[in-house]
Parts: structure tokens; C-alpha cells; sequence
């Protein structure tokens, strides 16, 4: 798979060892920043990692900051993003199942790099479950995004 990457200042040494981690798994990174610990404002990357897998250029995406908040609130403003604010494998394993997330988001400040590694892992290998119940909820979230244009 091709997975989308960005973080802010504040999540950048997890996402440096989240994208070696992923690479290792043989997956395709795609880092859309940032890349310095200068102060720089999370939408301007977590917005075009979840623009590219709403495109279908990436097929997941993962993004960090210090708390994971500001940048799963960014990803879930772009048409089409399912992003889960995880710092569990039991969150990452259902919002795929259940969800169907395309994105997840966490912070290097309330995770180590071990339960890093246990989330993405089970983020990338966990397929959506389907199903009519699961789907008709997932129709109901897109309906909301088309009522307010998002």
C-alpha cells in the first residue's frame, strides 16, 4: 500500500520512526511533512496527507502531532476522510472493521514508538468488515459531508 505521512513539530521524531517502521512492513511512504522541529501549524500538512488519500493517490494515511487532535480534526474536514484519533490497537482494529477509517492520527506525546508500531500495524492489516449494517452507517457519514458541502 501507499501510505500518506505528516506530522507537525510536535509529532516529528514518532513519524521519523513511524515511516521507517511502515517502509520495514514493505509498504510505500508518502511524507508530505513536516520535517523540521521549528513551530509550524499542522493543517499545512496533515491537510494534503488526507487530500491524497481522499484523491485515491495514497490508499491510508497517518498523521501525528503532540496530541493527535489538531490533525485528525484537519483530516476529517477533507470529503471522504474516515480518520480515527487512535491510541490503541482495540481503536484501530474496529474503526477499520466497523469504520472503514482511511486515516489514523496519534500523538507522540501519549504514545511510545512500541504502541506506535502495534497501531499501524494492525491500522494497515485490518480490512473493513462490511456488511449492510456498517455500510448504511458509512452512507450516513457521506450524506452529512454532501448536506454541508464539506
Amino acid at each position: 500500500m501507499k501510505i500518506a505521512v505528516a506530522c507537525d513539530h510536535g509529532g516529528l521524531n514518532l513519524k521519523k520512526a513511524m515511516i521507517a517502521y511502515v517502509e520495514k512492513l514493505g509498504h510505500t511512504v508518502k511524507d508530505f511533512g513536516t520535517n523540521s522541529t521549528d513551530s509550524c501549524d499542522y493543517p499545512d500538512f496533515a491537510g494534503p496527507a488526507a487530500e491524497a488519500v481522499a484523491s485515491g493517490e495514497c490508499d491510508r494515511g497517518i498523521v501525528v502531532c503532540s496530541s493527535g487532535i489538531g490533525v485528525s480534526i484537519v483530516a476529517n474536514k477533507v470529503p471522504g476522510i474516515r480518520c480515527a484519533h487512535c491510541h490503541d490497537t482495540y481503536c484501530a482494529k474496529y474503526t477499520r472493521l466497523h469504520n472503514d477509517a482511511n486515516m489514523i492520527a496519534f500523538g507522540e506525546k501519549v504514545l511510545g514508538e512500541g504502541m506506535m508500531q502495534e497501531i499501524v500495524y494492525t491500522f494497515l492489516t485490518t480490512e473493513f468488515e462490511g456488511g449492510e449494517r456498517h455500510e448504511r452507517r458509512i452512507a450516513k457519514i457521506k450524506a452529512l459531508e454532501e448536506k454541508y458541502g464539506k
